[in-house]
């Protein structure tokens, strides 16, 4: 079990920064002009940084996505106060509650160009881009790209980094730099699939520093796992392996964990960063909240809950009225490996292992072509947020293990 290992002030000076700021090596930071001159095509107002702990080279910047998809058109307004998002979350989530289908008006077509804060990291050790293989990774709900590098030894960017991959992550339609367009009618699941639809197919055609991606590996975390998983049902071709953390087949703990992140107005919570925000983009109340959700004591940092909860960010009323389970993927045929913390809230309502195996029966529920090469993991006495705990690094290895025996 790893001790504190950076101070609470150098982790909030990390969250604030648009990227994180660590000790460079001379040589290192001498070579980034070449580097952002060689890899910043396809970025608008690039920039380079290290990645949290330092293992990786990270080219930063928007990218200007059109996409159209058919969204929900939903008979709802935005909420004019917080006592209408409590009581639309009890609603919401009471027992055989009706209510995201009694607001469904039925398709809506959206479509628009929409700006999106990528980066694109590689290897530092390596200096260059080694375009066969990508991991492509999208975050869950009331999180940004920094989740995938929250701090100096809770980052999947600088463990894949060390691995030898090149790794992608963004900020989702609505969350953190990129575009915050309505939250009920445009932010919605169906338009996020989309977005990623079109990122994945500029880095296989050398959209992003001019390298074209041989293979792509799809990574998401909780809301991030249910669209990489809507992806491989609606675009099969896009990945050839896929990773689902946060994630199950098994709904029964959504209505008490969103019962205990306590849903927000976030432009009342967090003024200071997400005043600009209108009524229907909520957050947490609370770091009390954001625990409940997300950790599971004794297995975290409470540095690693202070960051989260200076970082959170948002779920648009559209993603949450629209949450429905992804398809069946019958046409993807490459390997996946779920990965969860054995005392996930949300997605194994606290247990995964009663009264089943919940991570292990997504194959079989969702991936029934997937190959022989799939597997399963939990994370021992681990909650939703797999990067905010202790046993992060042995939950990569286990990803990294299982991408190496497939011939990733």
């Amino acid at each position: 079990m790893r001790s504190s290992i950076i101070s609470a002030a150098a982790l909030l000076a990390t969250c604030t920064s648009a990227a994180p700021v660590v000790e460079r090596t001379a040589d290192a930071q001498a070579n980034f002009p070449g580097i952002l001159a060689s890899y910043s095509a396809g970025f608008k107002n690039p920039t380079i940084q290290s990645s949290a702990g330092g293992q990786a080279i990270c080219i930063s910047g928007f990218v200007d996505i059109t996409a159209s998809a058919n969204n929900f058109l939903l008979n709802t307004e935005i909420p004019a106060n917080q006592s209408a998002v409590t009581q639309l979350v009890t609603e919401l989530m009471q027992v055989n509650s009706t209510k995201s289908k009694s607001l469904n008006g039925g398709p809506n077509h959206v479509s628009g160009t929409y700006s999106i804060y990528s980066q694109l990291c590689f290897p530092q050790a390596a200096g260059t881009i080694d375009a066969t293989t990508l991991q492509f990774l999208i975050h869950g709900s009331g999180l940004d790209r920094s989740y995938w590098n929250a701090a100096p030894g809770y980052s999947y960017v600088d463990y894949a980094a060390e691995q030898g991959y090149t790794t992608f992550l963004y900020d989702r339609l609505g969350t953190g730099l990129s575009d915050h367009p309505d939250p009920v009618q445009v932010v919605q699941l169906n338009l996020q699939v989309v977005i990623a639809h079109e990122l994945i197919q500029l880095l296989r055609t050398g959209g992003f520093a001019n390298q074209t991606f041989k293979r792509v590996v799809g990574v998401g975390h909780s809301y991030g796992s249910a669209q990489t998983a809507s992806i491989t049902a609606q675009y099969p071709k896009d990945f050839d392996a896929i990773v689902l953390t946060g994630w199950s087949a098994d709904n029964s703990g959504m209505p008490v964990a969103f019962a205990g992140l306590d849903l927000a107005i976030a432009n009342q919570v967090a003024p200071r960063r997400l005043a600009a925000l209108n009524n229907g983009y909520l957050t947490s109340a609370g770091i009390e909240g954001t625990q409940f959700f997300f950790f599971r004591e004794p297995q975290f940092d409470p540095l690693l809950l202070d960051l989260a909860e200076a970082t959170k960010q948002t779920l648009s009323l559209g993603e949450l009225l629209t949450n429905i389970p992804p398809k069946v993927s019958t046409n993807f045929t490459g390997p996946i490996i779920v990965v969860n913390g054995e005392n996930d809230l949300p997605n194994c309502a606290g247990n995964c292992l009663v009264p089943y195996n919940k991570p292990a029966a997504v194959k079989a529920a969702f991936y029934p072509n997937a190959s022989n090469g799939s597997s399963w993991y939990l994370a021992p006495s681990t909650g939703h947020g797999l990067t905010f705990h202790y046993t992060a690094d042995a939950a990569y290895a286990h990803i990294h293990d299982f991408l190496k025996k497939n011939g990733f």
